[in-house]
């Protein structure tokens, strides 16, 4: 049996029953038009949202190398309609356990970035193939064969080649091709691919075939985990099979808070630690809260958010990690006393200057994000990473599997930058097991008649990247636009507590805001090109209608459809994926 025919076959399965209230369209948004077909053929398969799910991490594995992939991680935010409960799947990658705090320091003790960046050395143990059979068993319709099968074809027919691919190539040429393997299956004699060229990957296809077979095992042990062993310690690297062995995913509570608007109360659901990410949305809401934005001066309101922003990285520095290693303390960060308290210093005239010298500008436009709704209401939000473009750049020699560089997320060294500019200390220090501090983000946001799924890749700006999404599907943006597609198009600022500075994408204030902001002690730094890749579905479900939005920056897809079996394989579009960036007057 071909794999086409198996897919064709999954046609006659039932739909998931529904429960209610359910949305009146399904809808997949993602990085990648290939991802997002694959999403959707699954539901129209018979799958629903968690399958869906499966599919699309699988097919970006293939398609976004230099985004996400086997040899990296994530968050998977699951919400379950017929329950109402949420879960995030923690696929966070590990440390070795032979890892060391001190692995990326010179002989004089001085952070080396290039270890920690290139090669197997910088790999931490993946962690995306676990979590995607676990979806699969314990939450999906379909078995995880089936889910597979548009990534399988995709890795052994190939996809086409185009220009974020070879720009991002061409940045990391030296290092893919530093590693045999990884030159053979992303460059062609060498140099990076054409536009147009059909990329195919025998050996990742040969590798999610074992993972669709034989599940956990088929990847982290076997024939497939002694090659990804060997292959690692030939070049350097430290794993060894009881670190693949040892993997295991973690099913954790989101973090939760609530907020006003004028429109009404909203219930946002996040990313958990090892993520920064909901902790750092609900602090800055909850610092925000004492504010009506939509009324204040437009410098006025980028001030306030930018102080709020500037306060919950600083935390995001000083106290957050691994949960599962060092104590979290999410209850009292998440509290709104807490909150008033980090503003209390805040002075609507001027800055309040991080204390620390500037230590390197944010970097990186890497990871991943989708959003899927299916029709019986079930819903994800997933970021996933191998954290730079292209990873470590190093493939184990007949696995196809993309390793990697997830290491330089611990702080290896207290108060030095990472590749993003992000700086840590004692709770986010390497230690062996230990899964790396993360900004990812995937984030539900809820009120009585809208529900709102979003997030980004973007490094360290993922998280104020979602508070953009946020503050403008829930109007505290006095200019959210007209919905979805003009919230993921909407211009974006960032601050990260170091460097202390605002990042501005390209025409994202006017000249005249821009000048305000100095005179009230703001350093402004413009980034190169628009930045960021948001993935939204909005289920309005007081006009009882769905629409979904990939933001303009990419290349990406989003498509609505009544998520039923359909065997006519039609797709419904959202927006045009031509609509321009908003600017900022």
């Amino acid at each position: 049996m071909t794999l086409g025919l198996a897919l064709s076959l999954l046609l006659v399965l039932p739909a998931v029953s529904a429960a209610a209230p359910t949305p009146p369209a399904a809808a997949v948004a993602s990085a990648h038009p290939a991802a997002t077909a694959a999403g959707q053929a699954i539901l129209r398969a018979g799958g629903n949202a968690f399958d869906a799910a499966v599919a699309v991490s699988a097919a970006l594995a293939v398609v976004e190398p230099y985004s996400s992939g086997l040899g990296g991680g994530g968050f998977w935010l699951l919400h379950l309609a017929d329950s109402g409960r949420d879960v995030m799947v923690d696929g966070r990658e590990r440390a070795p356990l032979a890892a060391t705090a001190d692995m990326y320091l010179d002989a004089g003790g001085a952070f080396v970035p290039e270890r920690a960046l290139n090669g197997p050395l910088a790999a931490g143990i993946p962690g995306a193939p676990a979590a995607l059979v676990h979806i699969a068993e314990r939450y999906g319709a379909l078995p995880l064969a089936a889910s597979l099968v548009p990534a399988i074809e995709l890795a052994r027919d190939g996809f086409v080649v185009d220009p974020v691919y070879r720009r991002l190539a061409r940045w990391r040429r030296d290092v893919i091709a530093a590693s045999p393997a990884a030159a053979e299956q992303f460059l062609v004699d060498g140099a990076v691919p054409a536009e147009g060229t059909r990329l195919r990957q025998p050996d990742l296809a040969a590798t999610l075939l074992r993972l669709a077979r034989a599940g956990h095992a088929g990847f982290y042990g076997g024939e497939l985990g002694r090659r990804l062993v060997d292959g690692v310690r030939d070049a350097g690297g430290i794993w060894t099979h009881e670190d693949l062995a040892a993997y295991r995913i973690v099913e954790r509570t989101p973090v939760t808070g609530t907020f006003e608007t004028p429109a009404g109360r909203w219930r946002l659901v996040s990313a958990a630690p090892p993520s920064s990410g909901g902790v750092a949305l609900v602090q800055m809401l909850n610092m925000l809260s004492g504010f009506d934005l939509a009324a204040l001066d437009p410098v006025d309101r980028i001030h306030t958010v930018v102080e709020a922003m500037r306060r919950a990285y600083r935390d995001r520095a000083l106290f957050l990690g691994d949960p599962d290693q060092v104590d979290v303390p999410v209850a009292r960060l998440t509290h709104p006393f807490y909150a008033a308290g980090l503003m209390r210093d805040f002075r609507m005239e001027r800055a309040t200057p991080s204390q620390a010298p500037l230590l390197g500008r944010p970097k990186g436009a890497d990871t991943t994000h989708f959003s899927i709704l299916d029709a019986a209401g079930n819903r994800v939000a997933a970021t996933l990473s191998i954290n730079y473009p292209f990873g470590s750049g190093f493939v184990p020699p007949g696995t196809g599997v993309l390793l990697n560089d997830e290491m330089d997320d611990f702080a290896a060294q207290p108060g030095v930058p990472n590749a993003y500019g992000l700086i840590g200390g004692q709770a986010n220090a390497i230690a062996p097991g230990k899964r790396m501090l993360s900004s990812m983000s995937p984030t539900f946001i809820e009120s009585d008649d809208h529900v709102v799924i979003l997030g980004t890749p973007g490094g360290s700006r993922i998280i104020t990247m979602v508070l953009h999404g946020i503050l403008a599907a829930t109007g505290l943006n006095p200019d959210p636009g007209d919905g979805a597609a003009d919230w993921v198009a909407a211009p974006r600022f960032h601050h990260q507590y170091l460097p202390d500075e605002i990042l501005l994408e390209p025409d994202a204030l006017s000249p005249d805001v821009r000048e305000r902001l100095r005179q009230r002690g703001h350093a402004l730094e413009t980034a190169d090109r628009p930045y960021g890749n948001m993935q939204l579905i909005h289920w309005d479900r007081a006009a009882g209608r769905v629409e979904a939005a990939s933001d303009p920056r990419g290349i990406g897809a989003a498509a609505v459809s009544n998520g039923l079996p359909d065997a006519s394989g039609s797709v419904q579009r959202s927006q045009p994926q031509t609509q321009p960036l908003r600017t900022t007057p």
